[in-house]
């Protein structure tokens, strides 16, 4: 029989989910949103905990209810093949060859960066990432305490540092945002805005890459019926999620009250910086500094540890958990010292290719129920919204890319026939008609399926 969870090992559950999700870019751009949206910061954090935190809660709540066992579990409603491409390139994505450099590259910017002459730059990155990926392998090598590393240690750690500098700003503040003029898209769509910016942060992706890990820590402790971990899994990612929201909040308004003083920053890296010197000098920029660090080091212990789970499940006769986190964090650190920016350059397209396909999942997987997570549908739905994401993949390319591959040829009718294609939502309405049509076959089926 399945032992009942105490309070405290909910919150434990939740502080160890928390701190797996949030890493760099949870911190950057909801300080860099609330500079640019103003007066209009409100509408566009409603907008932002939509995507970045409804997203998430539902992509936990998906796999609880779908009493899926991981990501592979839930794409095989698709079909097999489509899950390990789907699996292997999303935790391919969120892993060693975007996410996981990026935590190194972001920590070093904001915390090591604005201390170091220009011509020490690349040097230091190489030695800061080699130190920083070491201590990740370390952790990912003890997959069985990242409940107490991340949950217990880290997570709270990181919490005390970033709870002392927004703390300090709210109490004594730089400006009024009702003050401030929005700007760009924030002026008249903010909302909308908000909802683009909350895809920045990876989370509802990470969502599906992180259930191994929250079923794995329920499991050791002491729950193993499949009704069992899917309750304890709804509860812990509620928790999470919430205080995630609350975050944002705070970090959306600090971002705003900044810009009294200096303006529109260049990007939300440079936002907390500013906050953490204006209030504590040079202090603050080291304390801005640890923050980053310890954000970043508990995400790529998470992704590092879930991607190694997962292709050793995947491939179990290729190589070992320990290879594989090894490879992993070998991998990272070569990609990390190409530099953050263009990380981010080449994140972006594959990114708009496997967010609708990660919505459509979490949403079939929820309302599964209701039709008996019928194949029929799944395919409908993922064919289509595959298609139209693949133009938001050529669009998102960088202008170089696109010239040599000629995409006008494909893009420019999409943009007069696809709804929302501008948005980079065009897979939209193709998604609803796959689900109507998948819908009709399944009210098609032969009686002997009833």
């Amino acid at each position: 029989m399945d032992r009942k969870l105490s309070f405290k090992e909910y919150i434990l559950l939740a502080s160890m989910l928390f701190g797996l999700f949030f890493g760099a870019g949870n911190l950057i751009f909801p300080a860099s949103m609330g500079q640019q949206a103003g007066a209009n910061l409100w509408p566009a954090i409603a907008g932002f905990c939509l995507t970045g935190v409804g997203l998430p809660l539902l992509g936990v709540v998906a796999m609880g209810l779908s009493q899926s066992e991981g990501l592979f579990d839930m794409a095989s409603k698709v079909g097999r093949r489509y899950s390990l491409f789907f699996t292997c390139v999303l935790y391919l994505t969120i892993g060693p060859l975007f996410a996981i450099p990026r935590t190194a590259t972001f920590s070093f910017s904001v915390g090591i960066l604005p201390l170091l002459p220009p011509e020490h730059e690349k040097l230091a990155l190489c030695v800061f990432s080699a130190l920083f990926f070491l201590i990740v392998l370390y952790f990912s090598l003890r997959p069985s305490g990242i409940l107490t590393w991340v949950g217990k240690i880290l997570n709270p750690l990181f919490l005390l540092f970033l709870g002392i500098l927004t703390v300090t700003a709210l109490l004594r503040p730089m400006g009024d945002p009702a003050a401030l003029e929005p700007t760009g898209a924030y002026v008249h769509m903010s909302f909308f805005q908000g909802i683009l910016d909350g895809y920045n942060t990876m989370d509802a992706p990470a969502a599906l890459a992180f259930g191994i890990v929250l079923i794995s820590a329920i499991r050791n402790l002491g729950v193993q019926s499949p009704r069992a971990i899917s309750g304890n899994t709804v509860k812990a990612g509620c928790l999470s999620t919430l205080l995630m929201a609350a975050i944002y909040c705070l970090l959306t308004v600090v971002g705003a009250q900044s810009r009294a003083v200096y303006g529109l920053c260049a990007d939300g890296g440079e936002v907390l910086y500013r906050i953490g010197t204006h209030y504590f000098g040079t202090l603050g920029g080291v304390l801005l500094g640890i923050t980053a660090t310890l954000a970043c080091l508990k995400t790529a212990i998470g992704l590092i540890t879930s991607c190694a789970a997962t292709f050793v499940e995947l491939f179990p006769k290729s190589l070992s958990y320990r290879a594989y986190a090894i490879l992993f964090c070998l991998f990272s650190f070569g990609i990390a010292n190409f530099g953050l920016n263009r990380i981010i350059d080449f994140s972006l397209p594959v990114l708009m290719f496997l967010y609708p396909l990660t919505i459509t999942l979490i949403l079939l997987c929820l309302c599964g129920g209701w039709f008996r997570y019928d194949r029929r549908i799944f395919v409908a739905v993922t064919i289509p919204t595959a298609l139209a994401a693949f133009l938001d993949f050529l669009k998102a390319l960088p202008a170089g890319v696109q010239a040599f591959l000629h995409t006008e040829a494909l893009l420019e009718p999409a943009a007069g026939i696809l709804p929302f294609f501008e948005l980079g939502m065009g897979w939209v309405i193709p998604a609803c008609i796959g689900l109507a049509v998948g819908l009709a076959l399944y009210a098609m089926r032969p009686k002997t399926q009833l």
